[in-house]
């Protein structure tokens, strides 16, 4: 699984990254900064195991704090797109292809109106953000048309003597597109029954953005809330973008409140509406200014940065992937005797089996059936598992 984090140039996106991954991606304050793509782990949250069996878990990768539990997702900052990309203007091509192999989208949107199209800095408010919206989306379509539109004739002939879902299937193969969404787009624009050979260019564009939307849906991060114009604007993308998630983000809060974190200045918890200040004479005036803004014009204000909202929503509402931990009735330790160790992402609708070969090839090779840790009891190789469950796999061995 891969989240792909997309914008124009300048709008907070290589903020985000690094606020989500804490990783040193180069931020400054002109269009692309980021010129080959971030790659970095994030972490999406959810209720420790621990807090079933009564005891205090140590995650070999994440970490845990007061029993939420932060699991490992991987992330990807690519280069910023403008107007024109998908054909070649800017970083386009280059950008499209990076995002060629994302599950899921954050397009990181500055919500305070403070820079063009171009990704140029510009009076706060002096520009829709609504545009920015449209001209992603257009881009996206139009190079998922034109990868379609590639060797057409040798397509259509090919296409003759194979079923057209199949056809297509092969034509989008490396893009992380799936049959059964190929198929679900020819429906959507009521194509299903129609030759390629008698697509028309509208056709051909049509499906081209209703397998984009299905193969890359995207959240929208509305940056910047700190600035006064975000508001306004915040409400107009809900409105005219009713079908889209939009998150109220400030990304360059969270950073500060991690990196305050990591420095044992404060105790927060990613995604929390407060923090606790833990070394008060540390801090300098102009620290508690920032922490104090923070606490006032974001978190007060808005709940939460929107930051960890974003990787979960990306994960849970939108992926609807599941976590699932490994674990032993008799002993919940591995060899080493860390507690509930592991916790394990997984698509939905994942199998006891699906879970065993996830951990290790030999457990699946090995499989005899699972155990439902909670609840002690045995589950088979084809029982669908349920987000946090904690299951051990018995095997021949």
């Amino acid at each position: 699984m891969l989240i792909g984090i997309v914008g124009k140039p300048n709008v907070g996106k290589s903020t985000f990254f690094k606020a989500a991954t804490l990783a040193e991606a180069e931020i400054a304050n002109y269009p692309f900064t980021t010129i080959e793509p971030n790659e970095g782990i994030g972490f999406v949250r959810v209720d420790c195991a621990e807090k079933n069996f009564g005891v205090k878990c140590n995650p070999r990768q994440g970490f845990c704090i007061d029993g939420q539990r932060f699991v490992p997702a991987k992330l990807i900052d690519v280069a910023g797109l403008v107007q024109g990309a998908h054909e070649g203007k800017g970083l386009g091509n280059k950008f499209l292809s990076d995002l060629v192999q994302a599950d899921v989208l954050i397009h990181v949107v500055d919500a305070s109106g403070s820079t063009d199209e171009n990704g140029k800095v510009v009076a706060q408010g002096s520009y829709d953000p609504c545009n920015d919206i449209k001209f992603i989306e257009t881009e996206l379509d139009s190079w998922f048309c034109n990868m379609l539109k590639e060797n057409w004739s040798k397509f259509v002939r090919h296409a003759l003597t194979s079923a057209p879902d199949k056809a297509l299937h092969e034509q989008f193969s490396g893009f992380k597109i799936t049959l059964e969404q190929i198929v679900k787009a020819l429906k959507k624009t009521k194509l299903e029954g129609k030759k390629l050979s008698d697509w028309t260019a509208e056709n051909t564009f049509a499906f081209a953005s209703a397998v984009r939307l299905m193969s890359k849906p995207a959240i929208i991060a509305a940056n910047k809330i700190d600035l006064p114009s975000a508001k306004a604007n915040i409400e107009k993308l809900k409105k005219n973008f009713p079908d889209y998630l939009v998150i109220p983000c400030s990304a360059e809060s969270e950073l500060a409140l991690r990196e305050a974190t990591k420095s044992g200045l404060i105790k927060y918890i990613p995604g929390d509406k407060n923090f606790s200040i833990l070394k008060k004479d540390s801090l300098n005036e102009k620290q508690k200014k920032g922490l104090e803004l923070i606490k006032t014009k974001i978190l007060d204000a808005w709940g939460n940065t929107g930051v960890q909202n974003c990787l979960n929503a990306a994960v849970f509402d939108f992926l609807h992937y599941i976590t699932i931990f490994p674990g032993g009735v008799s002993k919940l330790t591995d060899a080493h005797g860390n507690v509930l160790p592991d916790a394990f992402l997984l698509p939905p609708n994942s199998t006891a089996f699906d879970f065993a070969a996830r951990i290790h090839t030999d457990l699946a090779r090995d499989f005899v059936a699972a155990i439902d840790v909670k609840t002690k009891r045995k589950i088979g190789r084809d029982t669908e598992l349920k987000n946090l469950d904690v299951v051990e796999i018995m095997t021949k061995k």
